[in-house]
């Protein structure tokens, strides 16, 4: 496409544009991050106008801002400095497979909250709605994991608890989830190849390949359209891209969101319950909404300091937006009343001291969960936002973190545990690891669960499970090699799917097993690893 920058291999250093830019991490506000929107206003307004000469460019004023944006990073190396200047990519930054090496989220061990402050949610409508939704979820089967939970047993004795092998690429798996009423499941890889599994009556087979289109270093969010018909993808590109399911995989639609940067991404899609708008979020701060039937764009709200990271409709109405930003806040958009010229939210969520990787809304226009860089995902209520020192709080957390969330371990002084001032969250979990990418979390499917979990990919190549009311860690399951980056819970089965770094999409399953089989199927997996 014209307005795209295509890759022809999976490898960025491949890639015909040699500064690929990076989804910009945390360590990118070290600087105010009130400033963000001003660099980024003044970047476009450099690209309008040319110098008179090269030479009047300051290289090392150059050098200062590409490390301060987090496009190169200084690595310990040979030569007269023992330095090198090395290129960042992405959503991931990798730009060989050797970079892998020194990558230590397979290591990497979170802190849990042994004693999880449940104050708040003790006395939130959500406790409520989840164990009322459980006792009526109970009256659907005897095997619904919602009668389970009110058995004697411990629940966590009734998650999945054993992984199938599905498929495995060459390179990685980067986006993995459910069709809305479960029979299909769409697979989006770092080879370019956009996969749809027939998953009906407990099937998990390959129905279709689709080779995307005006890829650059990967495709970073799918999403199925309402009916099912069609696939949205998107990646660094000016274009999301819309494919037929069962049409001619070779007739891809562009739609041009027109962007004002020369170098764009969006990093998280959704589609409105109707299909006939798509929510984007990008690299330019910007929320995008682009109108099928009107084949636009409609509006581009300026809407965050810093990358937009995920977005999502709050319900089936389609009217409330949420989105989550590199600048560590949630903001919660009515559609009907945005304009462009004064984008104001209807009210903003604070409390993350580091960007926000990924969001998701229970589905009443009421709760939503936010993942975070600070290695924790917070439970929200949107009826009670930040105060102005709430947001002042967040944004001074964020300009103190010096790290790279993609390449770097995480430091001690990263992982706080106490309440910013303002902080309106109603819980916050922690147990797993954000390292390396947008890794997602969600809430587990109300028809089998009542929403009673929140489950999480990880950076440690788990998938980590919680109790939505206690904050508790109900089940690692342990099966990859790399990390998971993004994880889907059937929503009338019960089973999970995890999609890796490792290449491997893996199925969870419950099943009642002997302990002595459970150990013998443990020294199995071992000798697999040896």
């Amino acid at each position: 496409m014209s307005g795209g920058r295509g890759s022809s291999s999976g490898n960025p250093a491949e890639q015909s544009d040699p500064a690929e830019p990076n989804q910009s991490s945390s360590s990118s506000s070290s600087s105010s991050s009130s400033s963000s929107r001003g660099r980024r206003t003044a970047d476009r307004q450099q690209g309008d106008r040319q110098p008179a000469s090269e030479e009047d460019v300051d290289l090392a004023e150059v050098l200062a801002y590409l490390l301060r944006r987090g496009q190169v990073r200084l690595v310990h190396g040979s030569g007269a400095t023992g330095l090198q200047l090395v290129q960042s990519y992405s959503d991931s930054d990798e730009d060989s497979d050797g970079a892998w090496e020194g990558r230590l989220g397979d290591r990497y061990n979170p802190p849990v909250d042994t004693q999880p402050d449940t104050n708040e949610v003790d006395r939130s409508e959500i406790r409520t709605q989840i164990l009322l939704a459980t006792a009526s979820s109970a009256q659907k089967g005897r095997h619904s994991f919602t009668h389970m939970l009110t058995e004697v047993r411990p629940q966590r004795n009734f998650l999945p608890n054993h992984v199938s092998h599905k498929d495995t690429y060459l390179q990685k798996a980067f986006c993995g989830v459910y069709s809305e009423e479960g029979n299909m499941f769409l697979s989006a890889c770092q080879d370019q190849n956009i996969r749809l599994y027939d998953t009906t009556r407990g099937r998990f087979h390959l129905r279709r390949t689709v080779k995307a289109r005006d890829v650059g270093w990967s495709v970073l969010d799918v999403c199925f359209t309402p009916d099912a018909q069609h696939v949205l993808y998107s990646s660094w590109s000016d274009y999301i891209h819309l494919c037929s399911i069962d049409g001619d995989s070779e007739n891809h639609t562009a739609l041009d969101l027109n962007p004002d940067e020369r170098r764009f991404c969006v990093f998280s899609l959704a589609a409105s319950t109707d299909g006939n708008e798509i929510l984007g979020g990008a690299n330019d701060g910007c929320l995008y909404v682009f109108d099928l039937e009107q084949n636009k764009r409609t509006l581009k709200i300026d809407a965050h300091e810093d990358d937009v990271n995920a977005v999502a409709f709050a319900d089936s109405s389609s009217q409330l937006l949420f989105s989550g930003s590199d600048d560590a806040l949630c903001k919660v958009w009515d559609r009907r009343t945005l304009r462009e010229d004064r984008p104001q939210p209807v009210g903003q969520l604070a409390g993350h001291r580091d960007g926000i990787t990924f969001i998701h809304s229970k589905g009443d226009a009421r709760y939503l969960i936010s993942n975070s860089k600070d290695q924790s995902i917070k439970l929200w209520d949107v009826r009670k936002f930040s105060p102005k020192e709430g947001l002042a709080a967040s944004r001074l957390a964020v300009t103190q973190q010096n790290w790279d969330y993609r390449w770097q371990q995480v430091p001690q002084r990263a992982l706080k545990r106490h309440k910013l001032t303002g902080d309106t969250s109603v819980m916050t979990y922690r147990g797993h690891g954000v390292l390396h990418t947008l890794i997602r979390c969600r809430f587990s499917p109300e028809f089998s669960t009542g929403q009673r979990f929140i489950y999480s990919g990880c950076s440690t190549g788990k998938i980590i499970i919680y109790d939505v009311l206690t904050g508790a860690v109900v089940s690692r399951l342990s099966g990859h090699d790399a990390c998971v980056r993004d994880v889907s819970w059937h929503p009338y089965e019960d089973n999970i799917v995890s999609s890796s770094w490792d290449g491997a999409v893996r199925m969870w399953e419950h099943r009642q097993t002997h302990p002595l089989e459970e150990e013998r199927e443990r020294d199995s997996q071992q000798v697999k690893h040896l």
